[in-house]
């Protein structure tokens, strides 16, 4: 299994995690420049013969489809994706929110909203807080949401909306249509286009995902998505982005997955409904 950066990971071990993230790269403070990658270490850049799409098999999303969408980014480049659920709070992984990837403070931070383009448009917001979840454990994914304060109240408007959480302890249906929408690259080496894409997969269930990544590593407070057959799925790029049902409301956040889109490997999305209390003390 692999975490979601760039490239260099396969060396470190022969079985982890891909995080869904864009990789930090030329942009990157002389401080993280000089932190040395473990396996565990989210900056581990993504394996070169894993596929690095973002959305696999999406289509461009509709003005106003996400409207709670967020692009997280630093130094000015897109980082992760992430929802806003009030005027002041963005939601996403915290594998995008640890001080390996973002460092120390928040000056280097910015969150771009009501736009289809992570570089444009919208409204780009400075970050007054970072908080991941005490229990995060970044050799599992396990507990992996963090919470991004906005410096500014941004009021719901024409482009900006707020997305609804999933009630507590509820829990997706096995075969049910989950969507998923975030930026990266389309190609593997490719370059990482402006617009945003979506894609629709069926949830797998607990039981089934375990078979596939083994008991240890499917924890209660994740859920997976994608098709057996593979060919659709959310990649590089995409971490902390949303999972929504058919209501629309946030039941998942864009984690890992072994390569992306790979046959009886769904992606895996941290559990909204049972993360729910840490999301309230802070919204």
């Amino acid at each position: 299994m692999v975490i979601r950066p760039s490239r260099q990971s396969q060396q470190l071990t022969t079985s982890i995690f891909i995080m869904r993230f864009q990789s930090i790269i030329a942009f990157a403070l002389p401080a993280l420049a000089l932190a040395v990658p473990t396996p565990q270490d989210p900056v581990d850049e993504f394996p070169a013969d894993t596929p690095d799409e973002d959305i696999v098999g999406g289509t461009t999303a509709a003005s106003g489809e996400f409207p709670y969408i967020a692009s997280l980014q630093y130094g000015g480049q897109h980082l992760c994706g992430g929802s806003l659920i009030n005027a002041n709070t963005v939601v996403t992984a915290a594998h995008c929110s640890v001080s390996s990837v973002i460092g120390s403070g928040t000056s280097n931070l910015k969150i771009r909203l009501g736009s289809l383009s992570r570089t444009s448009g919208g409204t780009l917001v400075s970050v007054s807080q970072v908080i991941v979840h005490p229990n995060y454990k970044s050799s599992s994914q396990d507990y992996d949401i963090a919470i991004w304060k906005l410096a500014t109240s941004v009021p719901a408007s024409g482009t900006i909306g707020y997305v609804n959480l999933a009630s507590s302890g509820s829990d997706p249906a096995a075969g049910s249509t989950v969507t998923v929408a975030g930026w990266g690259t389309l190609s593997s080496g490719g370059s990482s286009p402006n617009a945003l894409y979506k894609v629709s997969v069926p949830i797998v269930s607990r039981t089934s995902c375990r078979s596939s990544y083994g008991t240890s590593s499917i924890t209660n407070n994740m859920v997976c998505a994608g098709l057996a057959a593979g060919g659709k799925d959310s990649c590089q790029g995409d971490s902390g982005g949303p999972l929504v049902d058919a209501s629309k409301t946030l039941v998942g956040i864009v984690s890992f997955g072994q390569g992306c889109a790979q046959p009886n490997f769904p992606g895996v999305y941290s559990r909204v409904s049972t993360l729910l209390a840490f999301v309230q003390q802070y919204d």
